[in-house]
């Protein structure tokens, strides 16, 4: 089948692009995941009509597994903690690849509460994280405005958690986005140049569904009318993962939107640096961030809520709440008085992929009467990896907070499964893991089979 591109790039109609792997999802985890498959020798592409702009634009782009421990969610420790340490040569291997820096910086964290409550809530915290051989020290308050002057004298109490970094999540995206673009000697002839998709690799339009031949997934339908044909189809398009037609029968993906409100504000030059470190803090017990970019810029966050202000609930943008800007200013003015004198750029508020356990949906389907690996307790399922999954599918979606973080886990972690390769510490974020039954494929009658 012939390919071709519209006058807007998109595929036209009847058109067919082919690739080993597809990547539908264009945001940190869908790019990393198609720049670490093709580091491996494959040819790759990825959909998506507006990439970047979901989650991936709004996130503040914490580096933080310490910090990110929370009550009843260990399982996703090591995974952070596989994560954090890639992050350096990730960071490296892709900015020399790109050409252009994507923000990595390891500066360290702050922890501060506001007041006794606050403290007594971020000590105990401390007292988990130390169990699993955490490093989080406390600081006086001396110590802590002596390195960020211009923290409020009044706090109750400050915490160092020097493992905790960041990265901006929007120079990454174009970072990676850059790579994608490189082709060796810049030719369509080059094995990673895909005839017929932008810059060689980008394919600008939605996924309607998977497509099927053979009892196996062999690519994807788009919207626009074309079709993309792979050997592998990566699903990583975040809380519309759930939306595709042509999932594996039974296949059940929980996602549900966590909208928030981000704000990004200039500093005056008098005030430079605002702060060096993250400052993440408790008040009155509701958390705050100030996140420090190199342009001069601060990042505060953010609010969280299950509901969407004048939009679609199921959609990752949203509208802006007053009240979530309202607090976020007032909550961070606590921490460092001269917020308040800060120049408001930008109000941004998009929904995050959750999961009921609020860890990521990654890995293999499980085929027919295999156990689902890392089934979820409520449905009975095994923790033991399965041996038999749906052919040509990997799952990649469901990170909620954690999807800048885990980037480059989840690629090394798919790049393995295309290899052929399966991790057994990762079962527990087993895609299937909330199937009542084990999921089944496609029966010979899909409307999307070729």
């Amino acid at each position: 089948m012939p390919h071709a591109q519209g006058v807007s790039g998109r595929p036209v109609p009847g058109s067919a692009i082919t690739a080993d792997v597809a990547v539908i999802g264009g945001g940190a985890i869908g790019h990393g995941i198609a720049w670490e498959a093709r580091r491996s020798g494959r040819s790759v592409v990825v959909i998506d009509d507006a990439p970047g702009s979901g989650a991936s634009w709004a996130a503040a782009g914490m580096l933080a597994p310490v910090s990110e421990l929370h009550y009843q969610e260990e399982d996703l420790l090591e995974l952070m903690l596989d994560a954090s340490a890639r992050w350096p040569v990730f960071a490296a291997d892709l900015a020399a690849a790109a050409g252009s820096d994507p923000g990595y910086l390891t500066t360290p964290t702050l922890a501060v509460g506001a007041d006794a409550a606050d403290r007594r809530a971020l000590l105990d915290l401390r007292a988990v994280q130390l169990s699993h051989g955490l490093t989080v020290e406390p600081l006086t308050i001396r110590e802590a405005r002596q390195r960020e002057p211009l923290l409020s004298p009044g706090i109750a109490c400050a915490l160092d958690t020097p493992a905790d970094h960041q990265v901006d999540p929007r120079l990454l995206v174009a970072c990676l986005r850059r790579g994608l673009a490189r082709h060796a000697g810049g030719t369509a002839g080059n094995r990673s140049h895909v005839p017929g998709a932008v810059d060689g690799y980008a394919v600008p339009d939605k996924a309607a569904g998977l497509l099927w031949k053979d009892g196996a997934v062999a690519g994807a339908v788009l919207e626009g009318g074309g079709t993309v044909l792979a050997g592998e189809t990566v699903v990583a398009n975040g809380l519309h993962a759930a939306e595709l037609a042509g999932l594996p029968a039974g296949l059940h993906l929980p996602l549900r939107p966590v909208h928030g409100d981000i704000l990004r504000l200039a500093v005056p030059a008098h005030l430079r640096p605002l702060v060096t470190s993250t400052v993440r803090g408790l008040v009155r017990g509701t958390p705050v961030y100030i996140v420090p970019r190199q342009d001069g810029t601060v990042v505060i966050g953010a609010t969280q809520h299950e509901d969407a202000l004048g939009r679609d609930a199921g959609s990752s943008a949203g509208a802006v709440s007053a009240g979530g800007v309202y607090q976020l200013l007032r909550d961070a003015q606590v921490l460092v008085p001269a917020v308040a004198e800060l120049e408001l750029l930008e109000c941004t508020a998009r929904a995050r992929p959750g999961t009921p356990d609020n860890a990521p949906l990654l890995g293999r389907v499980p085929l027919p009467g295999e156990p689902s690996a890392g089934r979820h307790p409520a449905a009975g399922g095994s923790t033991a990896p399965g041996a038999g999954h749906v052919p040509g599918l990997i799952v990649a979606t469901g990170f909620f907070r954690h999807g800048i973080l885990l980037a480059p886990a989840a690629a090394a972690i798919c790049r393995e499964l295309l290899d052929g390769r399966e991790d057994p510490r990762w079962a527990p974020f087993n895609p299937g893991r909330f199937c009542a039954a084990p999921s089944h494929l496609a029966d010979a009658a899909h409307p999307l089979n070729i």
